[in-house]
């Protein structure tokens, strides 16, 4: 009988388009906490409506800024693991048509990735909620870990966001149809650290499957796809994607 992982390879290599769908648990080895592990994830202590929704930072930005500096100062400093290096790796030799990914945290880019879908925004850039004039957030980051919050819109002295989606927000649009329109189109969706339970990024793997698309689940804990996937693997994100890929290459 063929392990999981050569399972996974075979459909790997015999896809002609492949699609990759993110979640937190790929991330969380490079040092970046998730949002709903109990005790230990990001909501386990606050509650998000208050702290990270979008009229909760209305009223209360530094709120928001007391809550995202622990996690900020992590996303600074963290760097690709071997899981995003795999992806990127796959995207470079044409074995990846594109990445969804729910994180903020821009590892598939700084990874190699080119072809990126950030479903829920990322902390690249700000946005005045007043004017929507949009500006680079690396010059004020210190500031923020300093204690502090940025400066007004330098256009209009209003309150500058960073672009990560909060609670009450819409996803950008952009994005979604984009990525609606890759787990329509591939043969793959290869599945990496979340627990799909978040909408609508939890739908596309349906959307590939109700097209006759396969998938392929990599993550620690069950999902409530595991039953309708092709191939599901419960294990180490980083050491199972290191595996698939030197797989792939032989």
């Amino acid at each position: 009988m063929l392990s999981a992982i050569q399972k996974a390879v075979d459909l790997l290599r015999h896809s002609a388009a492949t699609v990759a769908l993110t979640g937190a648990g790929i991330s969380t080895p490079s040092g970046i906490p998730d949002f709903r592990s109990a005790k230990i994830g990001l909501w386990s202590q606050v509650d998000p409506f208050e702290v990270a929704s979008i009229w909760g930072f209305y009223a209360h930005p530094e709120a928001f800024y007391d809550w995202i500096r622990p996690v900020l100062k992590k996303l600074v400093m963290a760097r690709p693991n071997a899981a995003h290096q795999a992806l990127a790796a796959m995207e470079q030799h044409g074995l990846l048509e594109m990445v969804l990914t729910q994180n903020v945290d821009s590892l598939h880019q700084a990874a190699g990735n080119r072809q990126v879908q950030e479903l829920h925004g990322h902390t690249r850039t700000a946005t005045c909620l007043a004017c929507n004039h949009r500006t680079p957030t690396a010059p004020f980051w210190p500031l923020v870990l300093d204690g502090g919050i940025p400066p007004p819109c330098p256009e209009c002295g209003g309150l500058l966001k960073p672009d990560v989606i909060l609670y009450g927000e819409p996803l950008p649009y952009g994005a979604i149809v984009a990525a609606q329109q890759a787990a329509l189109h591939c043969d793959v969706m290869l599945v990496i650290g979340t627990s799909l339970e978040v909408m609508p990024a939890a739908d596309l793997p349906w959307l590939t499957r109700r097209r006759g698309g396969r998938v392929i689940l990599v993550n620690l804990t069950a999902t409530y796809l595991d039953d309708q996937a092709d191939v599901v693997i419960q294990a180490d994100v980083v050491q199972t994607l290191r595996e698939l890929w030197k797989a792939l290459v032989k």
